[in-house]
């Protein structure tokens, strides 16, 4: 199988030939669900494009948790379906289809009264690592343990001696959201299906009560394309009823919208070896280790403002520091918050009106002929949204088609991945880089860690670090351009990379030097460059003015004062 590589002339090349002859299937969106569609629909022979109207994974699908799991909280409300399909996939995932990019990650849960709630909640526990290993994919991660009081404080000794009698601690996993649906959509396109990002759905073509296609807007070029497809698959999730609403029919669901927020702190700032699962009065908070930082979240209120750039108000920020202090022996404060970030769970309607309650199933649909919907669900099984979503489509394609095989197909990075991290030393010795640089590259790119180093090699000065942001080579900037469909400042530093919510300055220091490097590979002028950085550095003003707002209406008009794109 032949690697896809994502740059300028790629994206013109895919945006050509979706208008050049009828496909068999259109995803419109490009977040995890829209990019695992696209995945299945290739890798089932058919004719696949795929459009996104801002960047991949620009939405909720960069913006949550970061976290694969099962969802224990689940297990008190009975949703043992749900659960059982999430462990899979989990399993799946960590052990065949992306073991680069999905981790294990331990998770210490502290007991607060004695006798009952050790066995309460460790038979949940119990009962969780039991499905997951029932499933036939839960074999890597450790079982759960018991931890005494003592015991628990040796494992976290962030925490107040007061705020646990004992402990439980059990295994979930995490990966880097934005970086796994690029992985996706390069898997995607290696299996012949068309990308384009910055190519939004202005309306729908027509035929009688039909969806034929779709009208589509180069948000980068200017031009327009007329795209026919058999099939059109809504993967829009907070917009899925905006997008709807071009066909000037009623859904047969609604999406709504709740807003989670998280923080990131540094690694010294919280003394532990795990990460932490707290209760709160309205959902779980969790403390979770993400490289030298650790992220703090999440809130869970309902939210009806612009989808685009869900803020974070000065309250919710206190909501979780407030909460997590609970429990800290040294409480965080402002000052420890390098990064905050607001995604958007797109939640069935129900009848509750608490988006807690709200399900985390998922639904398709085939609303008018032509034009399949999938909404809801979980970043976890994404894999089985989009099997249904494809499923319903084929249904409606009059010709025998392939059976979902996205179980047995590794994402790009994946093959070859565990070879070359048994050989990661002799790799740094051969390439100059410290083991702990490839250790980065292998588990951001797995296998593919080979194309960056030939570009090391090409010019010795991309194996430097950033200088504002050290975690991360120059090479990746280039390759986040030239392979990974990078078109922005901003995807690069929110995106491509994670430094706008790493580093206390938000990205603004490392902008400079990133924008240079971006700009042989796509072309920029010396102007372009400016550009490039006055909208990062008021995007990034935006978002600290709409931190310090009381609310959600003043947090939001705040980050709306800076603009959405940057005029090439």
């Amino acid at each position: 199988m032949k690697t896809a590589t994502l740059g300028p002339a790629q994206r013109a090349e895919a945006l050509a030939r979706m208008a050049e002859r009828e496909l068999d299937i259109l995803v419109v969106g490009g977040g995890v669900v829209g990019a695992g569609t696209a995945l299945d629909a290739a890798t089932r022979g058919l004719s696949t494009g795929l459009v996104e109207a801002r960047d991949w994974a620009s939405g909720t699908s960069s913006r949550s948790s970061k976290l694969i799991h099962g969802g224990l909280r689940y297990l008190e409300m009975l949703d043992f379906a749900l659960v059982r399909e999430a462990l899979k996939e989990r399993g799946l995932l960590l052990e065949r289809l992306a073991p680069h990019l999905v981790k294990p990650v331990p998770f210490l849960y502290p007991l607060q009264h004695k006798g009952w709630e050790r066995w309460y909640a460790g038979s949940g526990v119990a009962l969780y690592d039991g499905m997951s290993v029932s499933s036939g994919h839960g074999r890597g991660l450790p079982v759960h343990r018991h931890l005494s009081h003592k015991r628990a404080l040796r494992v976290a000794p962030c925490l107040k001696k007061d705020a646990l009698v004992g402990a439980l601690q059990y295994y979930d996993a995490q990966m880097d959201d934005a970086r796994y649906v690029a992985t996706i959509v390069r898997t995607a396109a290696a299996y012949g299906a068309h990308v384009a990002n910055r190519a939004r759905v202005v309306g729908f073509l027509r035929e009688g009560e039909r969806v034929v296609g779709a009208r589509v807007q180069d948000v980068e070029g200017g031009g327009d394309y007329a795209i026919r497809a058999r099939q059109i698959v809504n993967a829009t999730g907070v917009w899925t009823d905006d997008t709807q609403a071009l066909i000037g029919e009623r859904g047969q669901f609604h999406v709504r919208a709740s807003k989670g927020i998280h923080l990131v702190v540094p690694k010294d700032r919280i003394h532990s070896t795990t990460g932490l699962i707290l209760r709160t009065e309205k959902s779980v908070l969790f403390v979770i280790p993400w490289g030298r930082h650790w992220i703090v979240g999440t809130t869970d209120t309902d939210w009806d403002l612009d989808k685009a750039h869900p803020a974070a108000s000065s309250a919710d920020i206190d909501y979780l520091l407030e909460h997590v202090n609970e429990v800290l022996a040294t409480p965080l404060t402002r000052d420890d918050v390098e990064g905050v970030y607001a995604g958007l769970r797109p939640l069935l309607a129900g009848e509750s009106d608490a988006t807690s309650k709200l399900s985390r199933e998922h639904t398709v649909a085939h609303p008018v002929p032509g034009l399949v919907v999938v909404a809801g669900g979980k970043y976890t099984t994404y894999r089985v949204m989009a099997k249904d979503a494809v499923d319903e489509a084929v249904h409606a394609l009059d010709q025998r088609v392939a059976e979902c095989v996205t179980e047995d197909v590794p994402l790009v990075g994946a093959e070859g991945y565990k070879a070359l991290w048994n050989a990661r030393a002799r790799t740094a010795a051969r390439t100059g880089l410290h083991v702990a640089r490839i250790e980065h590259l292998l588990n951001r790119y797995g296998s593919l860690t080979e194309e960056l180093l030939e570009l090391v090699v090409a010019d010795p000065s991309l194996g430097e670090p950033l200088a504002a942001a050290d975690d991360y080579l120059r090479a990746e900037v280039v390759y986040a351009c030239t392979h990974e469909g990078a078109r922005h400042l901003d995807d690069v530093l929110t995106r491509r990379t994670r430094i706008s919510i790493e580093t206390f300055d938000r990205g603004t220091r490392s902008a400079r030097e990133v924008a240079e490097l971006m700009a042989p590979a796509l072309g920029w002028d010396g102007d372009q460059v400016e550009k490039e950085i006055a909208h990062y550095q008021k995007r990034v003003e935006a978002e600290r003015e709409s931190q310090r707002q009381p609310d959600d209406l003043t947090a939001d008009a705040a980050r709306l004062g800076a603009p959405d794109i940057v005029p090439l």
